[in-house]
């Protein structure tokens, strides 16, 4: 009984890895080829996996990692930890300006939103958290650059509207004036009426690993950008403070 339980879960073991190692979702009629295990003994072990959220089956029926990774990398990832660590600070910055605050990471040549406080005023900032916003045309993105924390782009850039920087050399030239100021600025250069200002966020070491920005509309916000950067300043370096204190006892990167 022993030997026949650890086949068991030899077999489920082996489903299980290649579903995950797949580059794409696999059918069940290829893991039956791969496995070649009778179908009724795949089609029993894929069924134990996906009631223990192992596995699951996408719209077309086949199989991919079930939700039980996602909880696992949710927990262990640490951008997950710094979005809640930085939410207090996230939500005092919007008490003060009323517009829509976030906080943003680099992730290999572009910018991911990971936490948001909405504007309080009925028209404010979109929902960024799945907008990909070219780095080139976010205040964010143009800290992340200043600060070395994403590939610096070459030649042309996306023109979005009739005010974004187009040029790389161009936008190059902005980055010692961010290192200075502590912030980075766009005017209109994502969206007609749309402004943003971020600052950095530092990690352990002192290395930018975030920035904390703030968005709204250009008729709000032209005249209080240069403010609202001196206010990101101060909440960047709280935040900072934050993230330091609690890697160094968590022991993170």
């Amino acid at each position: 009984m022993a030997s026949t339980g650890a086949q068991a879960v030899d077999r489920a073991s082996e489903l299980l890895s290649l579903v995950v190692r797949a580059d794409e979702p696999i059918s069940f009629t290829e893991l039956v080829e791969e496995t070649e295990l009778a179908r009724s003994t795949v089609s029993r072990l894929l069924g134990a996996l996906e009631r223990n959220l192992l596995l699951e089956r996408d719209a077309q029926g086949a199989y991919v990692s079930g939700p039980l990774f996602a909880l696992y990398a949710a927990r262990h990832d640490p951008w997950v930890q710094v979005a809640r660590l930085a939410d207090p600070l996230l939500r005092k910055v919007g008490d003060e300006t009323g517009e829509t605050v976030n906080l943003a990471i680099p992730r290999g040549d572009t910018v991911v939103h990971i936490a948001q406080v909405a504007s309080s005023y009925v028209l404010g900032a979109r929902d960024w958290m799945d907008v990909v916003v070219p780095p080139h045309a976010s205040a964010a993105g143009k800290v992340l650059y200043a600060y070395d924390r994403i590939p610096h782009p070459n030649g042309d850039l996306a023109r979005l509207t009739e005010h974004t920087v187009t040029s790389a050399a161009q936008l190059a030239r902005q980055f010692a004036t961010i290192r200075r100021k502590g912030y980075a600025i766009t005017r209109e250069e994502f969206e007609v009426g749309l402004d943003g200002v971020a600052a950095p966020v530092l990690g352990r070491d002192g290395e930018v690993i975030a920035a904390i920005g703030v968005s709204g509309p250009t008729a709000r916000l032209s005249d209080e950008l240069d403010d609202i950067g001196r206010l990101l300043i101060k909440q960047s370096t709280s935040l900072s403070g934050v993230l330091r204190r609690r890697m160094r006892r968590e022991g993170a990167a």
